[in-house]
């Protein structure tokens, strides 16, 4: 019986070590990147004009065309505002965050005629 306990006590110990160790970030590690995610913070980090130039640069596989009869999508604030051309208009600092779902999340969520997915943009004004 004592054998039981002390294996037990043993367990717990270290499954509380390896928990506590879990959440700290180590030194020289590089943080984890959210490659369908660009945020304010990121967007501001080189002087980009439009969101357009951003994602150009940052994340350039969102412009591409994946299905060869439908083009990417951009809705901001949750309109949907028509292609890519649209993010050539917007500027940098009314920008808050910008978001790419693929072309099969995006046919579910918003139908037919977005399989090249879609891009998110939200802006500063729609308070987020």
């Amino acid at each position: 019986m004592t054998r039981v306990r002390f294996a037990s006590a043993a367990w717990v110990v270290i499954l509380l070590a390896v928990s506590a160790c879990g959440g700290r970030s180590h030194p020289g590690s590089t943080p984890v990147v959210d490659q369908n995610t660009l945020t304010a913070d990121q967007l501001h980090q080189r002087s980009f004009y439009t969101a357009y130039e951003a994602i150009e640069a940052l994340r350039p596989n969102w412009l591409s065309h994946h299905a060869t009869f439908a083009a990417v999508q951009v809705y901001v604030d949750d309109n949907h505002l028509g292609g890519v051309e649209v993010l050539r208009t917007m500027h940098i600092p009314s920008v808050a965050m910008i978001r790419h779902i693929d072309g099969i999340q995006a046919t579910a969520r918003y139908g037919a005629g977005h399989e090249a997915g879609v891009i998110l943009v939200t802006t500063r004004a729609a308070g987020h």
